[in-house]
């Protein structure tokens, strides 16, 4: 038991960083589907290692530190820890979702590899939002924040992965929808909170703008689709995170 639990946990790991830790994992269906409840940790572990970066050059550069370079450089970590993998998911979304096509249409844009002019300007745009929002946080909230928003992101994808359907006949994403469980989203729901608890308030009033930037989300994707995709799975992700920044900039 405890063994199956290590090592659904290491394929989701493994499945939403770049860090390998264990290898001969067995990548199933059924693994990938059980890893789910492991999101918002998992996005713990991500926002403690970008707040410790952050942390890290305050706290041996100080007053000196340039705001912008760091605000690049942690953009930069996330990319790498994370491969772009929801990066891509966003870009891919945008370009079906605000193709104007017809839904059937919509899918095949977003399985083409290639990035077109609406996931192209949607990337610029949010990256362009996230480095703003790095700017001007608060620099004694910063690595807070840092922590705050992957967790709020993870936990918004276990909610569109266990409350909505999955649109396509076959793909990754079809795993986590069809085997994550129905105890899935209660299970990342206390994880979620026993790594939010001890920031206050402030993390309440995040978690509270990141589930409404993943309905508002949801609802467009669902009204041109008619569910999820694996795709829209990342591109939930980077959207919640924003409103859980900009939640964390404008809180006093």
């Amino acid at each position: 038991m405890i063994k199956q639990l290590l090592d659904d946990f290491f394929t989701g790991f493994q499945f939403l960083t770049r860090m390998y830790i264990k290898k001969n994992l067995s990548w199933s269906p059924e693994s990938f589907g059980r890893s789910v409840k492991f999101f918002p940790l998992i996005g713990a572990i991500l926002g403690l290692l970008l707040g410790g970066i952050a942390y890290g050059v305050q706290w041996s550069l100080g007053a000196q530190v340039p705001l912008h370079v760091l605000a690049a450089l942690l953009l930069l970590a996330e990319v790498v820890m994370t491969g772009g993998l929801h990066c891509d998911g966003f870009m891919d979304t945008v370009d079906g979702v605000f193709s104007g096509r017809p839904r059937e249409r919509m899918l095949e844009i977003m399985k083409d590899s290639r990035v077109g002019a609406f996931g192209a300007i949607g990337f610029c745009l949010l990256i362009l939002f996230k480095y703003s929002l790095l700017l001007d946080i608060a620099p004694d909230r910063l690595w807070q924040a840092l922590v705050i928003a992957p967790v709020v992101g993870r936990l918004a994808s276990v909610v569109v992965i266990t409350q909505f359907p999955y649109v396509r006949a076959e793909g990754l994403g079809k795993g986590l929808f069809q085997h994550s469980g129905k105890g899935t989203l209660y299970w990342a729901g206390l994880f979620a909170l026993a790594v939010l608890g001890p920031f206050g308030p402030m993390a309440l009033i995040a978690l509270a703008a990141g589930m409404a930037a993943m309905l508002l989300t949801a609802r467009l994707v669902v009204s041109k689709l008619g569910g999820m995709t694996g795709d829209v799975y990342g591109a939930v992700i980077e959207v919640t995170q924003v409103g859980a920044l900009l939640a964390v900039c404008l809180y006093r």
